[in-house]
């Protein structure tokens, strides 16, 4: 009796044990599906998890990148979307220059490509575009990832349209960048000087390269030659590096162009005096010979070539693709490329950046609306432009907040991610004004201050003649717009 009694308590406790782990398991279950729930709601982003499969293929137009690494890591995101859905995407790449055009004449063929993304784009078509009608309304694929944007970031997505006469978001935001300054540290101490000779205050900073490669030149003097600059400066119509730099020096000297409500200020007598002293400013250092003759024909990576190859001292670029292009090798990546902010102000006040976007937009015109904003949805997700931009080395920053908490991203041992992070998420910034008034957009397009420059190094006109050329231009451009 005693051991038939002992068999069925043993047999009890083992059921109840075998009960018990099946609750436990039951529950864990339940609390994963729970927190994949709460997640998901919290962003949204079940649409694009397994969004329906339609066998439709899109046409995506991109800015090539400076390094193959970044095409590649684009090419992966569309070969995992492609196996997700079953859809298929022919992507294409033009350089940042060509992309904005071919696009204009794309949309007046009848045959624009669905999706565009582009960085100069962001500056110089995509305002124009949607104040005419010609993007795609895409506040359905913003609205639910909205809360991982910063209020600046939505601002310079959200467009007024002419056709349907209110605001709102146009523009898918990718990735953000800012300009800094890229040197050698190397080169510095060539001459017994490093980093913390370099001023804080405007007029010594720029004096400093200027005497940096005065001593550099006497030193190759010595070995017959002297091909080495002290400033990076591009003076090219051709290049969009010309007004993003001129533009951060009117900011520099606290210019401003335009009023809030979008309106011009080139009738105010400080603005005027403003241009004329910025244009002064930037084209004596072509006239002393601290840049390089050639820098008026110079294309955008034509100052990262001569930094590269170590034609120059120190450069400006609103990318990190100089640091990106030597990653590779640790020895120059840490230790010989250096990576700093601007110096103050003129006034001594700290430096207000220009922060460029590399957007996504929708084509009103073109088909197959639904799976694009299904990419879209796809492509932003923190995930996944994580790892895109992780891939490209760094060479853009995150513009969805969670992101910037990751490593990668603050490692305060990477001199250059770093700077840049500080830069973008402590710093004061500022959009172009092209997101205040679309008409803005058509004075980069034209480079309205790489004409002004060269007007005077070329035609050897004064600075006050080039800046009423200048001004002159940007109100007939205004003008016209209304």
């Amino acid at each position: 009796m005693f051991h038939q009694n002992h068999n069925s308590v043993r047999k009890q406790t083992q059921l109840r044990q075998k009960l018990n782990r099946c609750y436990v398991l039951i529950a864990l279950i339940l609390n994963l599906i729970f927190i994949a729930c709460t997640y998901t709601s919290k962003s949204d982003l079940s649409s694009v998890i397994a969004p329906a499969s339609t066998g439709k293929t899109l046409k995506i137009w991109c800015d090539k990148a400076f390094t193959v690494e970044e095409d590649e890591a684009l090419q992966q995101i569309v070969r995992n979307w492609e196996k997700q859905t079953g859809n298929k995407v022919k992507l294409s790449f033009y350089t940042n220059d060509e992309l904005p055009q071919k696009t204009q004449r794309a949309i007046q063929s009848g045959n624009p490509p669905n999706i565009m993304m582009g960085y100069n784009a962001e500056t110089e078509l995509n305002p124009r575009l949607a104040w005419a009608g010609k993007l795609a309304d895409v506040s359905d694929v913003i609205e639910p990832v909205k809360s991982f944007f910063s209020e600046g970031i939505l601002k310079a997505v959200y467009f007024y349209s002419n056709v349907t006469k209110k605001q709102s978001y146009y523009a898918v935001p990718i990735h953000q960048g800012t300009i800094h300054i890229f040197y050698w540290r190397d080169l510095l101490q060539q001459v017994g000087r490093n980093e913390s000779d370099i001023p804080k205050d405007w007029d010594g900073f720029w004096e400093f390269w200027k005497q940096v490669q005065d001593d550099l030149q006497g030193q190759q003097k010595q070995d017959r030659k002297s091909n080495i600059y002290g400033l990076g400066f591009p003076f090219s119509i051709g290049a969009s590096d010309t007004y993003y730099l001129f533009e951060q020096i009117l900011e520099a000297y606290d210019i401003q162009l335009l009023d809030a409500q979008g309106q011009l200020r080139l009738d105010e007598l400080n603005v005027r005096q403003g241009i004329v002293k910025s244009l002064d400013w930037y084209t004596k250092f072509y006239q002393q010979s601290y840049v390089p003759p050639d820098a008026i024909k110079w294309l955008n990576p034509d100052n990262n070539r001569k930094l590269l190859n170590r034609n120059l001292v120190m450069t400006p670029n609103v990318t990190l693709s100089i640091p990106v292009a030597v990653r590779q090798d640790p020895n120059t990546y840490y230790k010989k490329l250096g990576t700093m902010e601007f110096p103050n102000k003129p006034n001594g006040k700290s430096m207000r950046y220009l922060v460029t976007l590399k957007e996504a937009v929708l084509l009103a015109e073109s088909q197959n609306q639904k799976i694009a904003k299904d990419f879209l949805a796809y492509l932003i997700r923190p995930e996944v432009t994580e790892k895109y931009l992780e891939a490209a080395g760094g060479r853009h920053f995150p513009v969805m907040k969670p992101v910037w908490q990751n490593s990668f991203w603050t490692n305060p041992i990477d001199p250059h991610i770093s700077t840049v992070t500080k830069t973008l998420v402590a710093g004061e910034t500022r959009f172009y004004y092209s997101i205040q008034n679309p008409a803005y957009s058509l004075v980069l397009a034209e480079n309205v201050w790489g004409k002004a420059l060269n007007r005077i190094i070329v035609n050897h006109i004064t600075p006050e003649q080039a800046a009423d050329e200048a001004i002159a231009r940007i109100k007939q451009i205004f003008a016209q717009w209304r």
